[in-house]
């Protein structure tokens, strides 16, 4: 399960998608966020679900990584459906089933399945982002964006690095959990067996050194930036000049209109 994460990695790549600004980036995927939560009814899903997996091809990254990244976070996405199966309610109406306590209603299930789509568009979306930007230029582009916060003294370049360092040390940490799991198993520590208690017990001798390694490699990483003069963002230079050019535009236009073909459906269709 820990091999299926792929939150905070990056394929490096040539494609339309590796080469556009990387602020024109986040703001492209916070518009698809947008427009996930404009979308009204299955249509809308529709024309999201057909540009997502667009970007997706012109990014040259493989269609495989998209069930990987889902597969972690499916308990959650399962969950969410089953509260909106039992929990929405349709007035008047009769349900569909009925055992003890538990009614599911039509408006349940549609619901519960709009919401589920929604979701996984949602984590596909978002995970293009880190799979196409460096941890570094992806520093460079929110410290960008969020350069006007500076007048009011906002600590905007700490923020940013903080933000990215966390993403940088996810398949650190998932590569060290698993080492440290190898190891227990290899004392012949139980990790998959017995109830939900006992399986809890076992995570000790994991999180422990893990949270030592962690705290471990901070120290390093703290020390090795002092060791070059870091000293924040005031009069450094930037190795990568971020740059508009015309493929951002054309991409930020065609955004533009699918968020407007989707506000359209929802119109016509309600």
């Amino acid at each position: 399960m820990l091999n299926d994460i792929t939150i905070g990695q990056f394929f490096p790549g040539q494609s339309v998608i590796h080469r556009m600004d990387s602020r024109f980036k986040i703001v492209l995927e916070i518009l698809i966020v947008v427009i996930l939560f404009v979308a009204q009814n299955f249509w809308g899903l529709g024309i999201t679900c057909a540009f997502i997996l667009m970007i997706y091809a012109a990014s040259g990254i493989s269609f495989r990584l998209i069930l990987k990244s889902l597969k972690p976070v499916l308990p959650i996405i399962i969950f969410t459906a089953v509260l909106n199966l039992l929990f929405v309610k349709e007035p008047g109406a009769d349900p569909l089933l009925s055992f003890w306590v538990i009614n599911i209603y039509a408006k349940g299930l549609v619901t519960s399945a709009f919401m589920l789509l929604r979701i996984v568009f949602l984590i596909i979306a978002m995970s293009l982002l880190t799979y196409t930007t460096s941890p570094i230029v992806l520093t460079d582009a929110i410290e960008s964006l969020m350069k006007p916060l500076k007048k009011i003294k906002f600590p905007v370049h700490e923020l940013a690095m903080m933000m990215t360092i966390a993403l940088r040390f996810i398949p650190t940490l998932i590569e060290e959990t698993n080492k440290i799991m190898m190891a227990q198993k290899a004392r012949g520590a139980a990790m998959d067996t017995g109830g939900l208690i006992k399986r809890a017990k076992a995570m000790v001798p994991i999180l422990i050194p893990l949270f030592i390694s962690a705290f471990k490699r901070a120290n390093e990483l703290a020390t090795a930036m002092e060791c070059r003069c870091y000293r924040g963002g005031e009069g450094r230079t930037k190795l990568r000049v971020l740059k508009a050019t015309k493929l951002d535009f054309y991409g930020t236009g065609l955004t533009l209109c699918v968020l407007g073909i989707v506000i359209i459906n929802n119109i016509v269709f309600g």
